[in-house]
């Protein structure tokens, strides 16, 4: 379970002074459940995860992931978090399999039960022809299940997903969304960000609309259309979106 109360985060600029990027969002989603996070790009969506998985250090406010405190309990929040972006990079002089291997061990595995996890993924994720291949020689498609194989290694209870078919082909984007569902059906916690309407609609068993850093709604996708009188997600997210936009542009 994810509950984030009150989060923020504000960077130094030099030329435009304070940004707050994250401006106190309060969120909750359960197991079993998937919780999209949609905006624009610069909306706040990715500052919100990396706080989520203690690569960013919230300003103020906190999150419980798994119960445990993101400020208090970093090292234990990351035990039960994976973590999937496209920005994330492979080291390429390391092989599909030494890859998810060297995760699981940071993430302490014992080596038994790491090698059966390997296993398993790698037949899983129809990986096996590309195991001893190094990751600089890998086609998009074959990094971004290395990567999906090393976010899962260690089975954690939530999934964090930071706009996973960005770039990405049809086919590549596909299996990304689907790895989604399965974590759902596998009653995993997941949040992912994107800008994608579709993959909202498709995926998500709530929707949390974020725009300058705030968090200006949230609900399911039947509830979101009641409230705005709108069928459409795009039209509902340019009524929801629009006076703040206007706003920040004045």
């Amino acid at each position: 379970m994810i509950e984030a109360r009150g989060l923020s985060k504000r960077f130094r600029d030099k030329k435009r002074g304070e940004i707050r990027a994250v401006d106190s969002v309060s969120f909750t989603c359960q197991p079993g459940r998937i919780y999209g996070l949609l905006g624009a790009n610069g909306a706040g969506k990715t500052t919100t995860l990396r706080m989520l998985a203690t690569i960013l250090e919230p300003t103020e406010g906190t999150a419980l992931v798994c119960g445990h405190d993101i400020v208090e309990q970093p090292e234990k929040v990351r035990s039960c978090v994976g973590f999937l972006s496209t920005a994330t990079a492979l080291y390429p002089r390391l092989t599909a399999q030494e890859m998810v291997e060297y995760f699981g061990r940071l993430n302490g595995l014992d080596e038994a039960i790491l090698k059966k996890r390997v296993d398993d993924i790698f037949h899983r994720l129809d990986m096996n022809g590309f195991r001893d291949r190094r990751c600089d020689k890998l086609s998009t498609g074959m990094k971004q299940k290395t990567s999906i194989a090393r976010t899962l290694v260690h089975d954690p209870p939530v999934m964090i997903f930071d706009e996973p078919t960005l770039g990405l082909d049809v086919m590549t984007a596909r299996t990304i969304t689907a790895f989604i569902r399965e974590c759902r059906d596998n009653d995993k916690t997941v949040i992912f960000s994107t800008h994608v309407m579709s993959e909202v609609e498709k995926l998500c068993d709530a929707i949390g609309i974020i725009h300058d850093g705030k968090l200006l709604t949230e609900g399911t996708l039947a509830e979101l259309r009641a409230k705005y009188g709108e069928q459409d997600l795009e039209e509902v997210f340019v009524k929801v979106v629009s006076p703040y936009h206007s706003n920040s542009e004045a």
